[in-house]
């Protein structure tokens, strides 16, 4: 426990919505470490983060259907490596479309 913080949870900023949609947070940002040194995820409909999972995700590191971010799983992606149904990436892997430097269909990739 930090000496000058009576309620000390970690480091970084985190914010979550009092709205909630069967307990999950309408939006849930966070860029924050816990007591152990250890990431606090973004977990919401909307999550903004270093590390993210919701239906929309804007983070480095994350799982979302429409996702933003440099390494994602998503329906729809926009990110640096990324696996999807449907991406624009540097990198990925694809089932249905994907346009990037160097992106590939899994079906292609499986035969």
């Amino acid at each position: 426990m930090k000496p000058a913080q009576e309620n000390f949870d970690g480091y970084g900023w985190e914010y979550k919505s009092k709205m909630n949609f069967f307990g999950i947070p309408l939006l849930h940002i966070s860029f924050k470490y816990s007591k152990k040194k250890r990431p606090v995820v973004a977990k919401g409909i909307i999550a903004i983060g270093q590390f993210g999972i919701g239906i929309v995700n804007i983070s480095q590191i994350g799982i979302g259907f429409f996702s933003l971010g440099q390494i994602t799983i998503a329906y729809y992606a926009l990110s640096q490596i990324a696996f999807a149904y449907n991406l624009i990436a540097q990198v990925g892997v694809f089932i249905e479309s994907g346009v990037g430097q160097a992106v590939w269909k899994l079906s292609e990739l499986l035969r």
